[in-house]
């Protein structure tokens, strides 16, 4: 069951990648990095605040560059156009590599900053080999659904939670005739799902962070749900965490209820669209 659950296809993409994703945003160093690699983790997505993660994947895509699956992307920056090209080759510059595998437009909040003129370059980048696929980073479930039903992305990434569950109406639905990649994030809520809510009785479980990402990944639909760990304890408590697979109906169902506690009572300060399900 464990090697089963591991290991999946990342949508049409035909990529084999492991389920649980490594992203580096609260450095966990690079023995972290290195015993994700050996526990056969192979997504990464990566930054260039992540300098560790840099240079561990540096040193492995020298020899190796078909086994690892390396995501990053380019910041809509909502005011003005963002020179894709001068940031797709910094990428490539900086993991001294030839292609990048899924590149995405990241932090896409309305529709209309989602050019068509943006998309038309990014498939640019795929046709000229530099990108394999093109990917988008949203909140808005809506349009990430739409363009999921056109066929007109290869991968989405976005948060998906026991507290917010949107996506299972919003974008899940439209995934079956092209069958994009799906990558979660934010499994547990920004550590809200680790916390008590008020009112929830102090004789029932709290969820710690291997129930919430095997709630993500018990989703048939959710190929990639990505962990950023603060050390390596926390990464091989993760890794242990799911290979035990996806939730029993029992778990599902405490996770469900222990994210409603926790949307209802966290709703009146999760402000903007930190809250929209």
């Amino acid at each position: 069951m464990g090697q089963d659950f591991f290991y999946t296809t990342l949508g049409m993409t035909n990529l084999k990648v492991s389920k649980l994703g490594l992203a580096a945003t609260y450095r966990p160093g690079k023995k972290a990095v290195y015993r994700a690699i050996d526990e056969g983790m192979n997504y990464f997505f990566w930054f260039n605040i992540d300098t560790q993660m840099i240079k561990v994947l540096r040193d492995v895509l020298k020899s190796k560059r078909e086994n690892y699956v390396v995501a990053t992307g380019a910041y809509n920056l909502i005011y003005g156009h963002p020179n894709l090209r001068r940031t797709l080759e910094k990428r490539l510059r900086t993991l001294n590599t030839d292609y990048i595998d899924v590149f995405h437009f990241l932090g896409v909040l309305k529709e209309r900053e989602f050019k068509e003129e943006t998309r038309e370059e990014l498939y640019r980048f795929k046709k000229e080999g530099k990108i394999r696929f093109v990917g988008i980073s949203t909140h808005n479930r809506k349009f990430a659904g739409k363009l999921a039903e056109e066929g007109k992305i290869d991968v989405i990434m976005m948060r998906y939670n026991a507290v917010h569950r949107g996506a299972e109406q919003d974008i899940f639905p439209f995934l079956k005739k092209y069958g994009p990649g799906v990558v979660s994030y934010t499994a547990t809520c920004w550590r809200y799902l680790l916390k008590r809510p008020r009112g929830w009785p102090q004789a029932k479980k709290v969820p710690d962070a291997g129930l919430c990402y095997r709630f993500a990944l018990s989703n048939p639909y959710v190929h990639v749900c990505l962990t950023s760990p603060t050390n390596l304890k926390q990464l091989e408590e993760n890794l242990k965490a799911v290979r035990r697979g996806p939730l029993s109906d029992e778990e599902m169902n405490f996770m469900k209820d222990f994210g409603d506690a926790v949307y209802r009572k966290k709703k009146s300060f999760l402000a903007g669209w930190m809250i929209s399900r």
